[in-house]
């Protein structure tokens, strides 16, 4: 199950990159994990069972839903199913980048609800294309350098534009419901670094990024984002890296910026899940529970989630199955 949707990002995702190395003469692409039949047929059935499961409403207090919102074309909204229970100024924002920056912005469809069960707005580019509702992933356009992304880190900010002005709107449904001060990017693989992209803007007070990293400066092979080693320098907010261990393909990319980070907080939490990470598991797996735990403390000061990341018994610290590394940390939440 964890390895079947990184397998499925990580091949669209090499696939686009192979374009850009061809044509601009990079070093070899990372070498593709390779399955063996029966890793391959059990990578299959996950995957099957992961577009036939059911939408889930997530485990917080705010049963959520997705949908397309006509105000918003070409993106996804996960939300509190029902906002009159939402008190004013209650909800955050998170603006999702996914993985192999597809246009399926119900690819982490699991992972989002549960985020937004805990009272945020996740707005990600793109369309319904797997599991319930879905529709047909419309093909790759080829670009200048043989691929085209599918969607850019202009499209995920476009979901946190369009929060905020309904933030605002008389007679909309979130009128006065969010939080401007509570915005958060994050994104998986591709996504994860058009978060990075959107990191330096004012308006971000958190930043999460899972099962991937910037690209050595000498081998980008998605130079179309943007974003090199550099960008790491523009960061404002403290940050968290959610890496699958030594199998994920971002995982060297990953724990190098967590070394290059050197003026605000960074920490990298890391299991043995793979590039696909546990987005294929019930409510997104753990790595959404660490997800919603860093934005409980960062955005809304909850210090009993704080205590889940700060000092040397933190609640991650003492949790098997991660690995956890911080630098420039506070000592109490």
């Amino acid at each position: 199950m964890k390895r079947a949707l990184g397998l499925t990002v990580l091949a669209s995702l090499l696939l686009a990159a192979a374009g850009t190395a061809l044509t601009q003469n990079a070093p070899p692409l990372p070498a593709f994990p390779q399955q063996t039949p029966e890793e391959k047929a059990k990578s299959d059935a996950d995957q099957a069972a992961y577009a036939k499961a059911p939408d889930t409403e997530g485990t917080g207090a705010f049963p959520a839903l997705k949908e397309e919102d006509p105000g918003l074309p070409n993106h996804v909204v996960y939300r509190p199913k029902d906002l009159s229970k939402v008190a004013p100024g209650q909800l955050g924002i998170v603006a999702w980048g996914n993985g192999a920056c597809a246009a399926d912005g119900a690819g982490a469809r699991l992972h989002l609800a549960q985020m937004a069960s805990h009272g945020y707005v996740v707005v990600a580019p793109g369309g319904i294309h797997s599991g319930p509702g879905s529709t047909p992933l419309p093909p790759q356009a080829p670009g200048a350098q043989g691929f085209q992304l599918q969607t850019t880190a202009a499209d995920v900010k476009a979901g946190l534009d369009w929060a905020l002005a309904e933030n605002t709107r008389p007679g909309s449904p979130y009128f006065g419901k969010i939080d401007p001060d509570k915005i958060a990017v994050a994104g998986f693989s591709c996504g994860g670094i058009q978060a990075l992209d959107l990191a330096d803007d004012p308006r971000v007070k958190a930043v999460i990024i899972e099962n991937s990293g910037t690209f050595p400066d000498d081998a980008n092979f998605l130079s179309a984002l943007n974003v090199s080693k550099a960008t790491l320098k523009t960061l404002r907010t403290p940050v968290l890296y959610i890496l699958g261990g030594p199998k994920d393909i971002a995982y060297t990319n990953g724990m190098d910026d967590f070394q290059r980070i050197d003026h605000v907080p960074v920490m990298v939490a890391s299991n043995d899940a793979g590039h696909g990470g546990d987005f294929l598991r019930p409510n997104g797996g753990p790595s959404a529970k660490i997800a919603v735990a860093w934005l409980e403390w960062q955005l809304r000061g909850d210090k009993t989630a704080g205590a889940y990341f700060v000092g040397g018994d933190c609640g991650l610290c003492k949790d098997p199955q991660w690995t956890v590394q911080r630098k420039n940390f506070p000592e109490t939440p």
